[in-house]
């Protein structure tokens, strides 16, 4: 097994009202040195049906998460993998998330990309960070319980956009 590093800081705005938490980049996020790029994440292109705003650059999606007052990082720093599955984590190490709201003192709520984010959140965090927090339907090519469609119905619930 691999030991893994972060390799990306969050993208955050002094403005960012919203914290989007997933559990740790994808070997593809890696190659692409960006969030979500696998090519099949639905990520993106749930982000950009909700606000109406192309996300298909780099450019593009930070410009959407600005406008949107959305921040983007992971509750994992290191970990050890062999592959990109959230169940293949080990040794998890989390990111300082305390310090990050310390600094951005505007975000009012936390959502989790998935169920991987949320339990190791809630395993390291959950006496320190009082934010309201939500878990919205996984963007993973993996999860296929929930069709497109319906994902981008509940994340536009989640987020408040109508």
């Amino acid at each position: 097994m691999q030991k893994s590093t972060h390799p990306f800081k969050p993208l955050i705005f002094k403005d960012s009202k919203t914290l989007v938490l997933g559990s740790f980049p994808s070997l593809k996020s890696f190659e692409n040195s960006f969030y979500y790029a696998h090519p099949r994440n639905q990520f993106w292109p749930i982000l950009s049906r909700i606000y109406s705003m192309p996300a298909d650059s780099r450019d593009e999606r930070i410009e959407l998460l600005k406008d949107a007052k959305l921040a983007l990082w992971d509750v994992v720093g290191s970990c050890e993998r062999t592959n990109s599955a959230d169940s293949n984590l080990k040794s998890c190490e989390p990111n300082d998330i305390e310090a990050l709201l310390r600094e951005y003192g505007n975000i009012e709520k936390i959502l989790f990309t998935g169920r991987k984010a949320e339990a190791l959140f809630k395993r390291y965090f959950k006496n320190k960070i009082k934010l309201p927090t939500a878990l919205l339907p996984s963007p993973s090519p993996a999860y296929a319980a929930i069709d497109f469609e319906t994902k981008v119905k509940i994340w536009r619930e989640v987020f408040g956009v109508v």
